[in-house]
């Protein structure tokens, strides 16, 4: 089953390479990995689709949270959150094949990011489902290629991570995080 895991972490060297090798080393499979710089510059939200076996799925976020670099981490699978993808997909059509091509992109939420005499470049965002089914109808309209970015979440949960001051050195690590709830 997959696991969608949101983490907000550091933004320093290494800390994509701890996140991967723990999950290489228990050998699970990462389907889909996205990183990037939050509004603070100096941390970072990755979004993992892992697939795990759900009886484990809590003792892989506990082992995510003992890492170095990493502030939190939530398992967004069955919660409230936003979960979309990107994909551009380059489709050669004949020419009377065009407009037809155009009205199926509409229909999906598509639009136009490149267009030539021999076929367009479209961009679609949504759910993986989604996707994989805009993907299918340009198929059946001639030759495509697809690139895809991988999930990105958004939880929906009231609660709002605040930091701490810096711990003194032998406090216990969980002090330095506190959840709230929104108020």
């Amino acid at each position: 089953m997959q696991q969608i895991i949101s983490l907000l972490m550091e933004n320093k060297p290494g800390a994509l390479m701890r996140v991967t090798g723990l999950l290489s080393q228990r050998g699970y499979n990462i389907e889909s990995l996205t990183v990037a710089r939050t509004l603070d510059p100096t941390l970072s939200r990755m979004t993992i689709t892992v697939e795990v076996e759900p009886n484990i799925r809590a003792q892989v976020i506990k082992q995510m949270n003992k890492l170095i670099n990493v502030l939190q981490a939530t398992d967004v699978t069955d919660g409230p959150a936003v979960n979309r993808e990107l994909v551009l997909v380059r489709v050669r059509v004949t020419q009377s094949s065009r407009t037809a091509v155009l009205k199926e992109a509409e229909i999906f939420g598509a639009r136009v990011v490149d267009s030539t005499t021999e076929g367009f470049v479209l961009e679609a965002t949504g759910d993986n489902e989604k996707l994989d089914e805009f993907i299918d109808v340009m198929r059946s309209y001639g030759e495509t290629e697809a690139t895809r970015s991988g999930t990105v979440s958004m939880s929906l949960d009231n609660k709002k991570l605040r930091l701490s001051p810096p711990v003194p050195r032998g406090a216990a690590p969980e002090e330095a995080l506190e959840l709230q709830e929104a108020e």
